[in-house]
């Protein structure tokens, strides 16, 4: 159950309108860095998650702040086109239209929503639900969280560095202090539940015995192969693992799994007669050779 509230979670005002920004503003609506993705990840997390009842109701306290924050986003969008172009007769005749188009105003915010918001990117592709990460497992679920939020705040301040607007540079601040908060947030979560060594590696649940023992702290290297020299040695190359559970080395890449072969294609699949006929003399030339 939500419940809404009439005024926004902070001020939103903008003082010299840009239809151009308003575009901008959409892909930290609908773009996958955006707020409609945070706030959907976060709750279907919370409603798919299974443990203790204060990781859910964190998730949902957060996922509904999102909400909160796209709605401040779709008034700013509101707010930075009101004056745009309305009248292609009269932007024709200034010769502004072309422009307003080409320079960067996406003509569906008029066409398609009346001078508003839409569930979309900047580029006026619709926001895909695929973005949306709920593993199940809360350690790999956080730092999917970490991730949205770190990318969020990268477009926030790119965003706050293409307007010299006052109002919208003290909105994007709020939404950048918001993201600091929760990048914060989800990595004390990964910390409670045991830190880098506790919950490594992912999920802790599975035993490791079962993994094949000479690839899971092995750094594959193509490199040695090349004939320019060893692999650069990093943190990753050589030492204990991150997860405190084995020792980091080199391994030469080479090919363990033999040459794929695959059977004839059927009949009902309708192949090329030349692909049926080549497959049928290789599988002769085999039975030759067997006999």
């Amino acid at each position: 159950m939500f419940y809404h509230d009439r005024e926004l979670q902070y001020k939103v005002r903008v003082e010299k309108p840009n239809p151009t920004f308003a575009r901008m503003l959409q892909q930290a609506i609908g773009g996958i860095e955006g707020e409609i993705r945070v706030c959907l990840q976060y709750l279907f997390q919370a409603w798919g998650n299974r443990g203790p009842v204060k990781y859910r109701d964190m998730l949902l306290e957060t996922g509904t702040e999102e909400m909160a924050h796209i709605e401040m986003l779709a008034t700013a969008v509101a707010l930075n086109l009101e004056g745009a172009p309305t009248s292609l007769k009269d932007e024709m005749a200034k010769d502004k239209m072309i422009g307003a188009v080409l320079g960067g105003m996406d003509p569906r915010h008029f066409l398609s929503s009346g001078l508003a918001a839409m569930a979309v990117d900047a580029n006026g592709v619709p926001f895909n639900g695929s973005w949306v990460v709920g593993s199940g497992n809360t350690a790999a679920d956080m730092y999917a969280n970490v991730m949205a939020e770190s990318t969020g705040r990268v477009l926030a301040t790119r965003l706050w560095e293409m307007t010299d607007d006052p109002g919208m540079k003290d909105m994007l601040s709020f939404l950048i202090a918001r993201d600091t908060m929760h990048q914060n947030q989800w990595l004390a979560v990964l910390e409670e539940l045991g830190g880098v060594q506790g919950i490594h590696p992912i999920p802790n649940s599975f035993p490791q015995a079962q993994e094949v023992q000479d690839f899971n702290y092995a750094f594959v290297s193509t490199y040695i192969n090349s004939g320019d020299g060893s692999t650069p040695a990093g943190r990753w190359t050589e030492g204990q693992s991150i997860d405190g559970k084995g020792q980091f080395h080199i391994l030469k890449a080479q090919p363990l799994g033999g040459e794929p072969k695959l059977a004839p294609p059927v009949p009902e699949g309708h192949a090329q007669t030349e692909q049926m006929t080549l497959t049928d003399t290789i599988i002769g030339n085999i039975k030759d050779t067997l006999s």
